[in-house]
């Protein structure tokens, strides 16, 4: 397992209404292998400020958000930012909804509770093929 010291962790962004749902996230990947540095608001609009005033490595959205659902939230992010990943994570489980997801410009889209599983290994995976930065190593 490597240390938080020995190497840059990705900071995530994981935007979840249900308190309980986003610190159970935030808990599962501070504690991964990786041991993510993740970032946790509950609004479309906390998520806005915070992407606007730094950057992040990924985000994690739930579909149905507060103010603005989390598929307007990804087009938003990508009117700005084209290339950080984008993972869904909602109980929504409606093709149709997961397809307005991926053509919002999201990377991946995973049912909760069931695919908790894969959470972190669907990060890495994205974190490892799309995506590069000098502050994140995976």
């Amino acid at each position: 397992m490597m240390k938080q010291e020995d190497t840059a962790v990705c900071h995530i962004l994981c935007v979840e209404d249900d308190v309980d749902s986003c610190e159970m996230i935030k808990m599962l990947l501070t504690l991964s292998d990786e041991a993510y540095h993740v970032t946790g608001v509950h609004h479309a609009s906390d998520a806005m400020e915070l992407i606007a005033a730094q950057p992040f490595d990924l985000y994690v959205l739930d579909m149905w958000l507060p103010e603005i659902d989390g598929v307007e939230l990804c087009r938003w992010i990508r009117k700005i930012d084209s290339q950080t990943p984008i993972i869904f994570f909602s109980a929504v489980s409606k093709p149709s909804d997961q397809q307005a997801a991926i053509d919002a410009g999201a990377n991946a889209f995973l049912i909760k509770p069931n695919d908790l599983d894969q959470l972190e290994p669907t990060i890495e995976r994205i974190l490892t093929k799309n995506y590069t930065s000098e502050k994140c190593e995976v």
